[in-house]
């Protein structure tokens, strides 16, 4: 491309934080060019600096304890003059900010102000940059929600943020961030927590508005399969350096550098059944100084190390079902009251859990997936009685759950744990970690005293691949993916016999997210747990499970063996959500890009 089509340059990018232990260069000595009408990927798992990149072209880096310590950020205007925006006043950087250049942030919750209408909060930023009344500005909203496919626009145009859901939530953030026809479009992880129904149409919406509006998008996540969905380059980052960048044909093609080729290879194939998920380290060691050493480990060879034949998978399956099952589903109902009448008697309900009938057998893996309101999480929930059940039975180890008075279900609670998606808000901030996992031995008087109880939580975090150390630090200290594992331990302080995972990798890094497949996987074969295993990743589920269930609308769509759901799926909506799945096939690139190789 000629220099006439550069949009943005970024040369020698260094962005700091001063914190208790030293400057950290969150970002360090980066350089790359964005193009008009180009869309770049930059991948990267947490700490890289990828979304630091992003808020310092925004000129977004919290001062302190941030800021931008060196190079140039360069947005080359249509009139052909150059601005460097590390060097313009507040006041002037308001002016590119939303208008040239707009951010899709990676949680709408927390982006949207939850006191006002999701119209009043688009409507306000148009007003700020277009010379329009209100009245136009609301109009323009409404065209906005209409094109970014929002069910019954003048509906959202007065709803407030917590009266919608995920999907809909980053729909409105896109529709504001598209609202006033910026340049340049930055996506910050902008579907990493969401369904791949959901992802899909996002993915889909956002190059249609691209070329509507002919912008160009920088677009961050942790997974290589989006990537590829979406980018015409990638720029790999780790540490805060570029650690490889090229045409995305040639990324996923020939990776050269070994955090790349971990990163393509520690997705869940979807072909291929594998014992485990390679990791960063079957394709790099690190050492004390920082230098990377790469191992003659290619993608290919990786994930062929760990293929498991379909004999040993089936003689697995076979056996765990031959097992009796500890969990029996029968009818089961979980409704939630959404209407009354003016005696205050409930007129309608949402079917979240609607006459649900399963089994797990002890040992199994059963995978529950569907897009988020399909009930998966109320049907976890109502199982463990954390949500009320409307009707049905929940069989455990021979008792019925439901019927079970509170003194018994909390004997019965020893047995039966819950991974939380989200493990910040399931942590206690003023509760040490090692506390957190002590604190239920404590409570249902497990082993004879605080002393013998602390060297079961250290070995508990060594099985998790914590350190000794680790005990006496907060919840704040720690990384997602150290978060999750102590989640980990702390439901394996009790020895239970059944496990439910709910979401529970699904806002964590590939990377990340494999080592704690493959710590699952491990525990499991170790402690003989059953597992159900709630995801709205097929790809997950399915390198989890031995049986899956698809659920769509409170209702069972299909069941059976997992292989036999994703290699021919019966129902319409399972077909829907595996190819809704961004698989990163290179033949599926090519098609995409029309074989154009690098500049």
């Amino acid at each position: 491309m000629s220099n006439s089509k550069i949009l943005l340059e970024v040369k020698n990018l260094v962005t700091e934080f001063k914190t208790d232990g030293g400057i950290i260069k969150a970002v360090n000595d980066i350089s790359f060019t964005l193009h008009r009408g180009e869309t770049i990927g930059i991948v990267g798992e947490s700490g890289s600096g990828k979304s630091v990149t992003s808020l310092s072209a925004m000129r977004l880096i919290p001062n302190p304890p941030g800021r931008i310590a060196s190079g140039e950020i360069n947005f080359h205007k249509k009139d052909g003059t150059i601005v460097d925006l590390t060097k313009i006043s507040e006041e002037e950087m308001r002016n590119y900010r939303g208008n040239e250049i707009s951010m899709i942030f990676q949680e709408p919750m927390t982006s949207l102000n939850p006191v006002f209408t999701c119209g009043d909060q688009v409507v306000e930023a148009i007003v700020l940059h277009q010379k329009v009344t209100k009245k136009q500005a609301q109009e323009i909203t409404l065209k906005m929600f209409e094109k970014v496919k929002l069910p019954n626009p003048q509906r959202i145009l007065d709803a407030y943020p917590h009266q919608l859901s995920g999907g809909q939530k980053q729909r409105v953030m896109i529709a504001m961030a598209m609202s006033c026809n910026p340049s340049i479009l930055i996506a910050d992880e902008p579907t990493t927590a969401l369904d791949v129904t959901v992802q899909a149409t996002i993915l889909d919406l956002m190059a249609q508005l691209k070329g509507e509006i002919d912008s160009s998008i920088i677009f961050i996540t942790h997974d290589l399969g989006v990537i590829a969905e979406i980018a015409d380059r990638v720029l790999v980052m780790y540490k805060g350096k570029i650690v490889e960048q090229g045409n995305v044909l040639e990324i996923f093609g020939n990776p050269q550098h070994p955090y790349t080729k971990s990163l393509l290879a520690c997705r869940p194939p979807l072909g291929k059944r594998l014992s485990k998920l390679p990791t960063v380290v079957d394709f790099m060691e690190e050492k004390e100084d920082g230098t990377v050493v790469a191992k003659p480990t290619s993608v290919a060879d990786a994930i062929n190390a760990v293929v498991i034949s379909d004999e040993v998978t089936r003689a697995r399956r076979e056996r765990v079902l031959a097992n009796k099952p500890i969990l029996q589903v029968k009818n089961l109902q979980t409704w939630f009251p959404t209407a009354k009448n003016f005696m205050g008697k409930t007129t309608d309900y949402v079917k979240a859990v609607d006459d649900v009938t399963f089994d797990v057998h002890e040992g199994e893996t059963l995978g529950l997936v569907g897009e988020s309101g399909c009930g998966k999480t109320t049907l976890g929930r109502t199982i463990l009685r954390l949500a009320p059940a409307h009707g049905g039975e929940v069989i455990f180890d021979g008792k019925n759950l439901l019927t079970l008075g509170q003194k018994d279900m909390i004997e019965m609670r020893r047995h039966m744990q819950i991974i939380f998606q989200d493990p910040y808000s399931s942590l206690n901030p003023r509760i040490t970690i090692g506390n957190a996992i002590m604190e239920p031995m404590t409570v249902h008087g497990v082993y004879d005293n605080d002393k013998v109880r602390k060297e079961k939580v250290l070995d508990l975090l060594n099985k998790v691949n914590m350190k000794p150390e680790h005990f006496n630090r907060y919840p704040h200290e720690f990384s997602g993916g150290q978060r999750q594992r102590i989640c980990i331990a702390r439901a394996l302080a009790l020895n239970p016999k059944f496990i439910i995972c709910d979401e529970s990798v699904s806002a964590l890094d590939v990377s990340v997210q494999a080592q704690v497949l493959n710590l699952l996987i491990q525990l499991r074969e170790e402690f003989k747990f059953t597992y159900i295993f709630i995801s709205h990743d097929l790809s997950v589920v399915k390198f989890m499970s031995d049986r899956m269930v698809v659920m769509n609308k409170g209702k069972i769509e299909e069941m059976g063996i997992s292989d036999d759901i994703y290699n021919n799926p019966q129902r319409e909506y399972t077909q829907k959500l595996i190819a809704a799945i961004p698989k990163g096939e290179l033949h599926d690139i090519q098609r995409r890009v029309g074989g154009v190789r690098a500049n």
